[in-house]
């Protein structure tokens, strides 16, 4: 009882968390809007200077929900692999599915220079860039589902899964080393990640990805604790081990894939997140973690798009970088004062 009215309270501090961090996010920027303002704006009131309830609404807003959406994708997938491989170094992107979206992206970006007419046809849409990394993501996907009906190790499957992103990766390189200039230049800034570029349609269909993917997640709750303890005593309390397995990639790849084909690939919070939450929670609980891992994930995303921003500059630092900056340091703090890693 008391540990349940702690996690109750744990649960309440992160929300409002998650607020305050929302709220700082979208005051930041490079154009400087103090913190009155930004409530008048959010409650409807008039402020005065009217641009900036334009940047708030039609940028910054979107941009923080795809924060909160990339963050919380990538970390529930990072939480779903380390529990199914029972790894704590495996990540969102150890099945090759994110390396899949890049290779989409890639052949957009790079290959369809070396075929005749395609150069120009490929930028027609906004969207064409996500279509191509959804697409190349659902291939791997597909792939790797296939391969996980033939075969009974999980371990298998994560050194198949392992070998399908060194593929994709060599496939990108070799794309980059025949391409043009200003085509491998758009392809790296692609690969540094951006939560401020999608449409408000494009974050809503993001929403739609993620949200299923958390669905599934939810549905594989019972699973996920009975890997953690092994294959024979998940056997032993009526697990299927196949379609538990189907089940728990699908999910991987919507929450990682769809992130990646919108957002970039987004390296460390995936890997993270979840090991920064059992170190708070101290517990290896899916039903708590699932949330708790969401919400931390959500968290730290929106403060490293804060910190991306920098003060009074149009300028963005690539978002890639200040999430391995700002949390690698945390977690091996977090290692260092437990002197223990919970798996």
């Amino acid at each position: 009882m008391q540990k349940a009215r702690s996690y109750r309270l744990s649960f309440v501090l992160i929300s409002l968390a998650l607020l305050l961090a929302w709220i700082l996010n979208i005051s930041s920027g490079s154009v400087a809007i103090p913190f009155k303002s930004t409530f008048s704006i959010l409650l409807g009131k008039p402020v005065e200077i009217g641009s900036w309830q334009y940047i708030i609404w039609e940028y910054r807003i979107p941009k923080a929900f795809t924060a909160i959406l990339v963050g919380g994708g990538l970390s529930l997938s990072g939480l779903l692999m380390q529990t199914l491989f029972r790894n704590p170094l495996a990540g969102p992107f150890v099945l090759g599915i994110s390396s899949g979206a890049s290779l989409g992206a890639a052949l957009l970006l790079m290959g369809a220079s070396l075929l005749t007419g395609l150069s120009s046809f490929a930028f027609l849409s906004d969207i064409s860039l996500a279509i191509a990394a959804s697409v190349g993501s659902f291939l791997v996907l597909l792939v790797v589902m296939l391969v996980a009906q033939r075969i009974k190790d999980t371990m298998a499957l994560l050194i198949i899964g392992l070998m399908f992103g060194s593929i994709t990766s060599a496939l990108v390189s070799v794309l980059a080393y025949f391409s043009s200039a200003e085509n491998l230049q758009r392809f790296i800034f692609w690969s540094f990640g951006s939560v401020g570029d999608l449409s408000s349609g494009q974050v809503l269909l993001l929403a739609g990805i993620v949200f299923l993917g958390i669905f599934l997640c939810i549905l594989s709750i019972k699973a996920l604790n009975a890997f953690l303890l092994g294959e024979n005593y998940a056997l032993s309390l009526g697990v299927s081990l196949k379609k538990s397995r189907l089940l728990i990639i699908i999910a991987t790849g919507l929450l990682a894939g769809g992130v990646t084909a919108f957002a970039g690939p987004i390296a460390f919070v995936g890997l993270a997140v979840p090991h920064l939450t059992r170190q708070i929670f101290d517990t290896m609980e899916h039903r708590i973690l699932i949330p708790a891992v969401f919400l931390y994930g959500a968290i730290l995303m929106l403060l490293c798009d804060t910190l991306a921003q920098l003060p009074n500059s149009t300028n963005v630092l690539p978002i890639n970088a200040i999430t391995s900056l700002v949390g690698a340091p945390v977690v091996i703090w977090l290692l260092v004062r437990k002197r223990k890693m919970m798996f």
